[in-house]
């Protein structure tokens, strides 16, 4: 018997696979709760809090994606948001009023509405299922809105194991 070469059928299919986690920020996340100078972790006095900010060592957030929030039902003044912007301004990679959750939908919406995705026109794409990074399911829906009026088809998960999403119907002439 004639030995035949072994082909990767996977790597000859001509598929694209993307990765969402290519987009995912590379900082770290800290939170910022505002819990921590409020009087009683309920009233913000707007000496004490000045005070507080002033003193605090804000180095622990230099580089890192800072989440700002409150874990307690306090009301939270407007400018005490803009106070502690004005302290991380130049410190920290970016800030969030909200969620880490939050904050990769928003993410996610602006990374994949500058994406080109004519770039994919007539191609086959896959986006990668599992990883290791939190993405969020909003990322998927939004890089399906973006690619579909352009490829030849949309995949879910692995070369190898593929759930289809889409498949441009076939023009009759």
């Amino acid at each position: 018997m004639e030995d035949t070469p072994l082909v990767n059928r996977v790597a000859a299919s001509g598929l694209i696979t993307l990765n969402l986690e290519d987009y995912f920020p590379e900082a770290s996340f800290i939170d910022f709760d505002i819990k921590d100078y409020l009087f009683h972790g309920l009233i913000l006095k707007e000496k004490d809090f000045r005070d507080a900010l002033k003193q605090l060592d804000w180095s622990e957030y230099k580089d890192k994606i800072v989440l700002i929030g409150c874990s307690t039902d306090a009301i939270i003044p407007l400018w005490a948001y803009m106070l502690i912007e004005s302290y991380l301004m130049g410190t920290a990679v970016d800030t969030y009023q909200g969620t880490q959750e939050e904050y990769l939908r928003m993410h996610y919406r602006e990374a994949l509405n500058t994406m080109d995705p004519t770039q994919y026109s007539g191609q086959r794409i896959v986006i990668k299922g599992c990883g290791n990074k939190p993405v969020p399911p909003y990322a998927y829906a939004k890089i399906s809105e973006r690619l579909i009026p352009h490829v030849q088809s949309l995949m879910f998960g692995e070369p190898c194991s593929t759930v289809p999403i889409y498949k441009k119907p076939k023009t009759v002439v």
